[in-house]
């Protein structure tokens, strides 16, 4: 039994809670949040796409101890795996600790509010014997999952052009609006795209940018083209400016040799492939959102003592490092290379 301690209950550490709950070899044995209401229960966080913050675990009646500060929990003998969801410049911090007191960890993207921050992790992980890994969770999203299996068989010929699209309404809240914690969409919403891209193709040569402050200070929304050598074109489109009402939209078009594969979580439209000389055809996709698939494979790797592969520590640290310069480009419109 893993025995499992969330900091962090806002809508992601509601999320991981109720996947964790639904585990057959998971105990939830602790909580923790600095917001007295959240901690009891009284207040319940809301996420952006349906079934994410669904029913699973109730915080207002479930026999756990409760925290008013994370490094408490961390401290705590029963606990087993750290999962953190806190604001982003409180990832780094809160990772380390837990690392240095033994525990296995779970945390949040973006690594660290900066690559400075992401190197400072590495190094204590390198210095440490639990396991941890960063929710990329784009790398074990149905249909994501798919395209990657497509891209590297090569099943469609090579890839000519990939587009990704993640946009939304401003999310709300006093965390997001301060963009020098949440980094503004570049950070907490694009970078999803920007560590996509790199696990499909690998680390770009340079990235050029271009967006806009609206919101919060920083970069709100942005197109970015990566440059590969050997993929004549693939750009991502991220932001949160979208009027109120906009809702949320995710979805890439990736166009091979032989086929153009289309899909878009956001107006509920299947994964579909129209390939040449073939009519168009919808591909059936595992259950289940990514939150729940990556945490199932980090508590795998815990119980069957292996060191996660599917993002490792370095794959989160280089999304934060290339995010880095895609700010760069938007704030001086000129491509930076990444070295």
């Amino acid at each position: 039994m893993i025995r499992v301690g969330v900091i962090g209950l806002g809508m992601m550490g509601t999320t991981h809670l109720n996947i964790h709950a639904k585990q057959n070899d998971v105990q939830v044995v602790a909580i923790s949040d600095i917001d007295p209401k959240r901690l009891s229960g009284e207040e319940l966080a809301m996420g952006n796409i349906d079934g994410q913050t669904g029913e699973g675990f109730d915080i207002r009646h479930a026999d756990v101890k409760r925290y008013d500060e994370g490094r408490k929990l961390i401290r705590s003998k029963q606990v087993d795996l750290v999962d953190i969801c806190l604001p982003t410049t409180l990832h780094v911090p809160y990772a380390r600790s837990a690392l240095r007191a033994g525990k296995h960890v779970m945390v949040e993207k973006p690594m660290g509010r900066t690559f400075r921050d992401a190197k400072n992790l590495l190094k204590t992980a390198a210095e440490s014997d639990g396991f941890i890994m960063v929710g990329q969770c784009m790398r074990f999203w149905p249909g994501w999952t798919w395209l990657k299996e497509a891209v590297t068989r090569g099943t469609y010929g090579d890839v000519m052009a990939a587009t990704f699209r993640r946009v939304s309404s401003f999310p709300g809240g006093p965390y997001y609006l301060d963009g020098r914690n949440s980094g503004g969409a570049l950070l907490d919403l694009h970078i999803h795209d920007t560590d996509c891209i790199c696990w499909l193709f690998g680390t770009p040569m340079s990235v050029t940018s271009v967006g806009y402050t609206k919101i919060t200070g920083e970069i709100d929304h942005l197109v970015t083209r990566y440059e590969y050598r050997d993929v004549p074109l693939v750009s991502a489109e991220g932001g949160w400016a979208m009027s109120e009402g906009f809702g949320f939209s995710m979805k890439y078009t990736v166009n091979f040799e032989n086929a153009t594969a289309d899909f878009d979580i956001g107006a509920d439209k299947p994964l579909t492939v129209y390939e040449k000389g073939a009519a168009p055809r919808t591909i059936d996709l595992e259950p289940g959102m990514g939150y729940d698939h990556e945490i199932r494979y980090l508590l795998d790797c815990i119980r069957d003592d292996t060191p996660p592969t599917t993002v490792t520590l370095d794959d989160a640290a280089l999304s934060v490092k290339i995010a880095d310069a895609e700010q760069r480009s938007a704030m001086t419109g000129r491509t930076v290379k990444i070295r």
